[in-house]
């Protein structure tokens, strides 16, 4: 009879289980919607990491494939046949083309190199901000991800003190789990914003390399339509062709 008495007493008792799940549970929609959030933030981060790198890959490996060959034609409309379209440095050489088709109608000749310059920048300018869409995002992650996981501590441990408040005692099995949910948003806000700005800054840097590269680029094409074509980069020389095999002389 003791016995049943004390088990009756072990499942009246109420059972406490900690853990995310149940940190998670006892936060309500709140701490879903925090959860959520930073989630979606995390997600984004890594899209725009991935997206941008190859992006900024593809530009890059398209200049240094192409460039040689560019400038080795006869001619700027030759050599933009050289280049992959809708590439970066295709958009270039087409405005600068375009630019000078127009540029025809000015009577005066510093005003003529001012629009194939401005129309360059124009040009420069429009494949930089393509490069840096989505950057925005991962500086707005970096720097809010904190306070949102901040923001699920502080709902954490507003109810761990009603539930203090309501029990009359600071009983861990009544605080515990607020806080472990706090301390748990805390740790993902962390993780979100991190990665978020270590790739803000590793894209960004790389962004850079590319604008100096369109810049000198558009430096050349500026200097060889100024110049009517004479003057061009200098380039290393053509790796030589190697020479067939001598046929061996015929037997007498």
């Amino acid at each position: 009879m003791f016995i049943e008495l004390l088990a009756a007493a072990a499942d009246a008792a109420p059972q406490n289980q900690f853990g995310f799940m149940e940190a998670m549970e006892q936060g309500g929609p709140v701490a879903w919607t925090i959860l959520g959030v930073l989630v979606i933030q995390s997600v984004g981060s890594f899209y725009i990491l991935f997206t941008k790198y190859f992006e900024q890959n593809k530009v890059i490996k398209q200049y240094t494939s192409s460039r040689a060959a560019f400038w080795r034609a006869g001619s700027l409309s030759e050599g933009a046949t050289k280049l992959e379209k809708n590439s970066a440095w295709r958009q270039l050489v087409d405005d600068a083309l375009a630019a000078e088709a127009e540029h025809k109608n000015m009577t005066d000749s510093l005003e003529a190199h001012d629009w194939l310059h401005g129309t360059l920048a124009r040009s420069e300018a429009a494949i930089n901000a393509k490069l840096a869409s989505g950057l925005p995002f991962l500086a707005t992650t970096g720097a809010t991800a904190p306070f949102v996981g901040l923001l699920g501590t502080v709902i954490g441990i507003y109810r761990a003190l009603i539930n203090i408040g309501i029990a009359g005692s600071a009983s861990i099995d009544k605080v515990a789990g607020p806080v472990g949910e706090a301390l748990i948003m805390t740790a993902i806000g962390l993780l979100v914003a991190v990665p978020a700005v270590f790739a803000y800054n590793y894209l960004q840097s790389r962004n850079k390399k590319i604008a100096a590269m369109l810049s000198g680029f558009s430096t050349e094409l500026l200097a060889n339509l100024a110049s009517n074509g004479v003057v061009k980069p200098h380039l290393p020389a053509a790796a030589a062709k190697p020479a067939a095999p001598a046929k061996p002389a015929p037997k007498a």
